[in-house]
C-alpha cells in the first residue's frame, strides 16, 4: 500500500520567505551605497539652493573664458561644478569629466570650445560634439580631444551652433568658438538631466581617432588641464576654484 508523505507547510512557503529576505537584503544594500556614494559630496546638499538662489553662490561660479594661472584649456561655461571626475553617480559608475549647471532655462547658457582643435558632430549626434587637439598640452607628441555634450532640450530640439550641422567634420574652431548652449538632452523625454553641460577630455585611441568617452579609463583627470581641484578623489566636497592668477576671456555668442 502507498503510503504519501504528510505535506510540510512550513517548508513549502518558506521560498517566498527566502525571495523576501534576498530583496530587503539588496534594497538595504542598494539605499546604502546610495547613501555612501550618492551624491558622495557635500556639494550635491547645495544644489536645490543652487537653483533656486544662484547670487548665494556667486564667490564660486566660474565665468565662461576663466583661466586659472597658466593652465592651458580656458573654463567652456558659465556655471558651478557639482559632478567632478571619477565621482560616483549610482552603483559601479565612476565619472567620466565634470558636470557644469548654469541655473537657467535650457538654450540660455554658452558653451564654448576649451582650446583651439577641430571639430566633428556625428550624423546621429542631437546634442554632442567632439574637438581633435592635434597636440595635447600636457602630453607632447600626443593628441587628446574634448567632448561637450547634453546641448538639447529634452525632446531633442538641438542647440548647437548652426554653424555646426550634423555630420561636420574636422572644422578649425580656435579656442572660444561658440558651439552651442547648455540644455537637458538625455535621450529620453520623461527623464531628462539636470541642465548643464557634461565635458571630458578624451584620450586618442593611437589611430588617430577617440576611444570611448564613456568608460573613465578613456579620459584624463581635467584637473592639470583647467588648473583646478577637478577630481573627486581629491576634493570630494568642495567646489573647485583657482588659487592663484585668474585671467578672463571675453568670450561672446
Amino acid at each position: 500500500m502507498t503510503r504519501f508523505k504528510p505535506i510540510d507547510l512550513h517548508k513549502k512557503n518558506r521560498l517566498p520567505l527566502v525571495i523576501l529576505v534576498v530583496i530587503g537584503v539588496a534594497a538595504v544594500g542598494y539605499y546604502a551605497f546610495q547613501y555612501l556614494n550618492y551624491p558622495a559630496s557635500n556639494r550635491w546638499q547645495s544644489y536645490q539652493r543652487y537653483q533656486k538662489n544662484p547670487e548665494e553662490f556667486s564667490a564660486v561660479i566660474i565665468p565662461a573664458g576663466q583661466r586659472c594661472g597658466d593652465a592651458p584649456f580656458a573654463w567652456p561655461t558659465t556655471g558651478l561644478v557639482f559632478g567632478l571626475w571619477d565621482q560616483s553617480y549610482r552603483p559601479g559608475h565612476r565619472h567620466s569629466g565634470l558636470d557644469i549647471f548654469a541655473a537657467t532655462e535650457p538654450g540660455i547658457t554658452p558653451v564654448y570650445a576649451v582650446y583651439d582643435g577641430y571639430l566633428t558632430r556625428q550624423p546621429d549626434w542631437t546634442s554632442t560634439v567632439i574637438i581633435r587637439h592635434p597636440q595635447d598640452p600636457l602630453h607632447p607628441g600626443k593628441q587628446v580631444w574634448t567632448y561637450y555634450t547634453h546641448m538639447a532640450s529634452k525632446e531633442g530640439e538641438s542647440f548647437l551652433s548652426e554653424e555646426f550641422p550634423p555630420g561636420t567634420k574636422e572644422v578649425f574652431v580656435p579656442a572660444g568658438t561658440l558651439l552651442g548652449y547648455q540644455g537637458n538632452y538625455s535621450g529620453d523625454p520623461v527623464n531628462p538631466t539636470g541642465l548643464h553641460l557634461h565635458i571630458s577630455i578624451v584620450k586618442d585611441d593611437g589611430n588617430g581617432s577617440y576611444l570611448n568617452e564613456l568608460e573613465i579609463g578613456n579620459t584624463y583627470d581635467p584637473s592639470p588641464y583647467f588648473g583646478l581641484p577637478l577630481d573627486h578623489n581629491t576634493n570630494p566636497d568642495d567646489f573647485p576654484i583657482c588659487d592663484t592668477e585668474i585671467s578672463n576671456l571675453a568670450w561672446e555668442d
